[in-house]
């Protein structure tokens, strides 16, 4: 890739890291209309499949964001991608319900270290101007598999099976494997085409040559509204990756077909919001300087127009405005993930593998709870709008919240060998 900065490359690496994670991790919700009659699953037992995923993928979040800060980006990844590429093979063989959630929780394994390792990765190959982008852009790419995943899932169900389409991924996930040992370095300075200008640029997060003990008890201190601010996000997040297919599908009794367009038109929203809440978070802070007008204040009122965007969705049955205002209500939840996944790097760049580790076991905790909630509504009552209640409330929960997360603040601790935070204002 002549002509390609180096910076670009690992971008671009993650960016496909975040797109077929997303596409191992979601397939589930698409191929459930093909495994659920054959296994005699009912809606909370899918729901039970769904959540399965986030048991080890709970787990992992800091554990996997604590091993990335002390052994880097490079190995963790490597290890990481042929746990969930097995696994996402091994999905195609399953037998019933308990093979199949041995092979989710071995996702969840897999998958777990993955996100608060590339913030890992970020915080060193990214100045804090750039890092909302990264963020905004790699999750954005998360939402493009969300997108592409029903059509894709159900064009293969059609024409050869629903464990195909867990074969094809799988093979998918150890190509990037392979990509990603041979080009990436946890340090920049050791890359065998990183430019000088490139490294004048990055000289400012130049990765510390010690591993300094994690100071637990501050970064705890510090991150614990995040996290919980980021459990209210994730619980839409699940609800939606779960259980929107199925929604179009049950609810307005579509085809397969119809039902994943439906569902990839607002997961399409997703991608746009992730894009331009990266661009916006960056925007802010270069303008204003303030961390805490361009994270909080843009998690807080994209929030409460996410919730805004839900309400009409319990008020009315037009397919055309439920899908408008589902769209809405993904777009603006998903606005909230550049300056989200920012925060972790604002408070702790030497510590951010163990900082957004901790942020994601938030939602994490929202994944193993939400699809099952979910599903048990739906089996109870009939009601498809009913879980939406859920998302509204924890929305507003999450938008008041927001205000007690102090980005511009870190940890207050002398910054160790090499490691400079962004020169912003605090208010």
């Amino acid at each position: 890739m002549r002509g390609v900065k180096t910076t670009t490359i690992v971008l671009l690496l993650m960016c496909a890291m975040y797109f077929i994670t997303y596409i191992d991790r979601v397939n589930v919700s698409t191929a459930a209309s093909g495994f659920g009659p054959e296994f005699g699953l009912n809606r909370t037992e899918i729901g039970l499949v769904f959540s399965g995923f986030a048991w080890s993928y709970l787990i992992f979040q800091v554990l996997g964001g604590w091993i990335a800060d002390k052994f880097g980006p490079r190995r963790t990844l490597l290890v990481c991608g042929v746990i969930w590429a097995c696994s996402t093979l091994a999905t195609g063989l399953v037998t019933g319900l308990a093979t199949m959630l041995v092979a989710r929780v071995a996702l969840g394994f897999g998958e777990g270290a993955t996100f608060p390792t590339a913030t890992r990765a970020m915080s060193v190959w990214f100045p804090a101007e750039k890092r909302g982008f990264a963020q905004g852009i790699t999750h954005a790419c998360a939402r493009i598999g969300n997108a592409l995943t029903p059509p894709l899932v159900a064009a293969i169900m059609v024409t050869i099976s629903w464990r195909a389409s867990f074969f094809i991924t799988g093979v998918v996930s150890l190509v990037w494997v392979v990509l990603w040992w041979t080009n990436f370095r946890d340090d920049p300075a050791e890359h065998p085409r990183i430019t000088a200008a490139e490294m004048a640029e990055l000289k400012a997060v130049e990765p510390s040559r010690v591993h300094p003990p994690t100071p637990w008890g501050p970064l705890i201190r510090r991150m614990w509204p995040v996290i919980i601010v980021y459990f209210c996000y994730g619980w839409t997040l699940w609800l939606f990756l779960s259980w929107i297919p199925q929604y179009f599908l049950h609810a307005y009794k579509l085809r397969l077909s119809d039902s994943a367009f439906f569902a990839a038109a607002v997961f399409l929203a997703g991608v746009v919001g992730d894009t331009l809440g990266g661009i916006a978070t960056d925007a802010l802070l270069r303008r204003s300087g303030r961390l805490r007008v361009a994270r909080v204040w843009v998690v807080s009122g994209c929030m409460v127009a996410a919730l805004l965007c839900l309400l009409p969705v319990m008020a009315t049955t037009n397919l055309t405005v439920i899908t408008l205002c589902l769209a809405g209500g993904f777009f603006f939840s998903e606005f909230t993930i550049g300056p989200m996944w920012a925060i972790p790097m604002d408070i702790a760049p030497e510590f951010s593998g163990t900082a957004s580790g901790l942020m994601n076991t938030g939602s994490a905790l929202a994944a193993i709870a939400s699809p099952v909630v979910g599903g048990y509504i739906i089996d109870t009552t009939g009601d498809w709008n009913g879980p939406f209640i859920g998302s509204i409330l924890l929305l507003l929960v999450g938008a008041v919240l927001a205000f007690r997360m102090r980005p511009e603040q870190g940890l207050g601790l002398p910054p160790s060998d090499g490691v400079l935070r962004p020169a912003v204002r605090a208010a």
